[in-house]
């Protein structure tokens, strides 16, 4: 008769809590944006770096090989505010750095008269290579890289996040959200909270959003100055 073998049962034991634990833990995750799939969500990286890493490397749609390199993202990559743009232009392909353009430019004025430091936020745009012309990313693209933008918002964890655009808008609150109705009001969602407001670049088509953006960012100054 065999002698038996206790550390054998306990490792399978061990390894199938484990696994269960791991499926659990899959199942659980409710993702932020809508209309994604938890399996897009990268829910396997939980490191900052790693994400980054694997992001440079991406060539899963068209744009990949229209651009110079990867947008990633800009900032502090534990802060509390996020700012989510549409995708990077010329300028920030060129520099692999988001929001360093004409709208970059315009954006460091507003948060500067916001009294919020460029440095203490984070930064990044729902798709990360520049399409081309520096139209909006369509469908597609969104589709493919959103799963990036998700794993940035579970890893960072922001406590705010402000939505350059109709673009961002519409992949982070509302397919079919409109930018004049939405902006300037506070979502609540999975303990964060979101506010849409003009995209920098249309301020500089059309000054008539400065003041509707400016009464915006007095809000999100008042908050974010409010976690302390």
């Amino acid at each position: 008769m065999s002698k038996e073998q206790p550390n054998l049962f306990f490792d399978t034991d061990s390894k199938n809590e484990k696994n269960n634990s791991e499926m659990n833990e899959t199942i659980a995750y409710t993702p932020f944006l809508p209309s994604i799939k938890s399996h897009e969500a990268f829910l396997d990286i939980n490191s900052y770096d790693e994400l980054k890493k694997i992001a440079n490397k991406c060539e899963n749609c068209g744009l990949r090989k229209g651009c110079k390199q990867v947008v990633f993202g800009d900032g502090n990559n534990k802060s509390d505010i996020m700012f989510i743009g549409e995708g990077p232009g010329q300028d920030e392909d060129n520099q692999g750095i988001p929001f360093v353009g004409p709208a970059g430019q315009l954006l460091d004025r507003i948060l500067n008269a916001a009294e919020i430091n460029r440095e203490a936020v984070y930064i990044t745009n729902v798709v990360k290579c520049r399409p081309p012309s520096n139209r909006l990313p369509n469908p597609e693209e969104v589709k493919v890289c959103r799963g990036y933008l998700e794993a940035q918002i579970r890893i960072i964890n922001p406590k705010i996040i402000v939505c350059l655009g109709s673009k961002a808008t519409q992949v982070v609150i509302n397919s079919k959200a409109r930018i004049t109705k939405m902006r300037g009001q506070w979502i609540l969602r999975n303990g964060i909270k979101i506010i849409a407001t003009f995209h920098p670049a249309a301020l500089l088509r059309n000054e008539e959003y400065k003041r509707p953006t400016w009464e915006d960012f007095k809000k999100i100054r008042d908050e974010y100055k409010s976690l302390g």
